[in-house]
């Protein structure tokens, strides 16, 4: 079980100087994905990476790691999802891994694909061989429900502190078959809240949650989350008869009988939303979340979200993809503030069949300090199917600045070769990978197939370097350069 306590004293050396900072020595760490890896000749089985920042080394996490309770096997995808916290507030921040296809064996019988999250502690001389590695499926979290197969228990994983600095951490559960009057709907979805001692399943059954239980809605296939609010995407949502347009719902971490408190639904048929519902839009497939601070107002009591809906059509372009940003508010309100495709005059590029911009989104409030403008917004929206040139597939990401009164007003496209290292090459599908981050935009090219880069590769840019304000140049991590291991197959994937 993971122990989400109260905080102890800082361990000697954690300075707890950011929210990626294995080691507490004030720098930031880069937590690097490679579910496809090979391990111990297992394919599929996965593994992490962590790059110490200042140059102080390379940790290669797996199943196979020294205090793991677990065996690499073929197609377990660890490090298909991953996110960090302070869970035992000893100042180094702690690493959770989403193993969603890991097979688990209950009462002498495999549950296939049932799922597995592994808690990996920092420690002041970083982490991996040595820490304190905590390792579990479903119900082992939760006594409360069960461990079955297809569930993906980990499919998406977000955690962070409320505002009140309690550890908090969601768990996607899309896979999960949801029990309502008797009546078992498959794949409806849950996820698990933990916070503090409370550990709880959610889903659409619960009282006030949006939306009805329904087979496929896959409730928990992306999370989203700020000290203040988290937010679950339910692509396969039906909304009327159109099967799999999509859904968000969201919440506060404030406690009710024991559950985090419904605040509100939204789909493309809500009330102030921009578009129509459709089948197949998958609204909500990626979303992400930052905070957002109202003028006169002393601190960050709102957020915004960004939701990618990668199968919208637009005008005769089949899944040419489509992203939105909200302003939510304490009190559930919420307000369209930015609705996204590439039809607008003003918007760099053109849409096109199976470009499914949206696909994934990454938001980011470069200044919570001040009061949020358009100024410290960024959004960054994967298209993965765009060509790039006559490169087909090569892939590409749109930056907006998604609080400006033009949506293109400021955008720029960045692909291999034109705002991101390297050269494009067909079917990278850049764009597949995203993180942001207050200061950086980190880009993953998991599916690399440049030569010089066969088995992936991740960019840290800084925002400032794609406003063009300065040069600094992005970060480039690949397997064989910088201590990290020439051996991989997908390595690039982040959050």
């Amino acid at each position: 079980m993971v122990s989400l306590g109260s905080p102890e004293a800082a361990a000697v050396g954690c300075t707890a100087g950011t929210s990626s900072d294995f080691n507490g020595d004030g720098l930031v760490d880069t937590v690097i994905g490679d579910p496809n890896a090979t391990v111990n000749g297992a394919k599929g089985a996965g593994l992490v990476r962590v790059v110490l920042g200042g140059g102080k080394g390379v940790s290669e996490i797996s199943q196979a790691t020294d205090g793991m309770i677990a065996t690499p096997e073929a197609n377990d995808h660890f490090g298909f999802s991953s996110t960090t916290y302070d869970a035992d507030g000893d100042g180094c921040t702690d690493l959770v891994i989403g193993t969603p296809y890991e097979d688990v064996v209950k009462s002498g019988v495999r549950q296939v694909d049932a799922g597995a999250v592994y808690v990996i502690h920092g420690t002041p001389t970083g982490i991996g061989p040595g820490s304190k590695i905590v390792g579990y499926h479903q119900q082992e979290l939760d006594v409360t429900t069960s461990t079955e197969a297809y569930d993906w228990f980990g499919y998406a994983v977000k955690a962070g502190a409320t505002a009140s600095g309690a550890p908090f951490l969601v768990i996607g559960v899309p896979g999960e078959n949801v029990t309502v009057d008797g009546k078992t709907y498959p794949d409806a979805g849950a996820v698990e809240y933990i916070q503090g001692a409370t550990k709880v399943p959610v889903s659409q059954k619960d009282p006030g949650v949006p939306g009805s239980v329904e087979v496929n809605d896959r409730f928990g296939y992306s999370l989203a989350g700020t000290n203040r609010f988290f937010a679950v995407g339910t692509p396969g949502e039906a909304i009327g008869a159109n099967k799999f347009a999509g859904g968000v719902t969201v919440f506060s971490h404030t406690l009710a009988d024991g559950l985090p408190t419904p605040l509100l639904g939204i789909d493309q048929d809500s009330v102030g939303v921009n578009g129509v519902a459709e089948a197949g839009d998958a609204f909500g497939t990626s979303i992400s979340m930052t905070s957002y601070r109202p003028g006169g107002q002393t601190y960050n009591s709102d957020a915004l979200l960004a939701v990618g809906s990668p199968g919208e059509d637009v005008l005769t372009n089949a899944d040419a993809g489509g992203a939105a940003v909200y302003r939510v508010q304490p009190s559930g309100v919420y307000t369209e503030v930015a609705a996204i495709d590439a039809e607008p005059t003003d918007v760099e590029g053109t849409p096109a069949p199976g470009d499914f911009l949206g696909q994934r989104v990454a938001i980011a409030n470069t200044n919570t300090g001040i009061v949020t403008s358009a100024a410290t917004v960024r959004l960054a929206v994967g298209i993965p199917g765009r060509d790039v040139g006559s490169v087909k597939d090569a892939g590409a990401v749109h930056v907006f600045r998604p609080l400006d009164a033009a949506i293109g007003g400021s955008d720029k496209i960045l692909s291999r070769g034109t705002g991101l290292p390297g050269t494009a090459t067909a079917r990278d599908y850049s764009g597949m990978s995203l993180a942001s981050g207050s200061s950086n935009l980190y880009v993953g090219i998991p599916y690399s197939k440049a030569s010089d880069t066969p088995k992936g590769a991740l960019y840290v840019m800084p925002w400032s370097d794609v406003d063009g304000t300065t040069s600094t140049g992005a970060t480039t991590y690949r397997p064989g350069s910088g201590g990290v291991p020439d051996e991989g197959e997908s390595f690039g994937r982040v959050g």
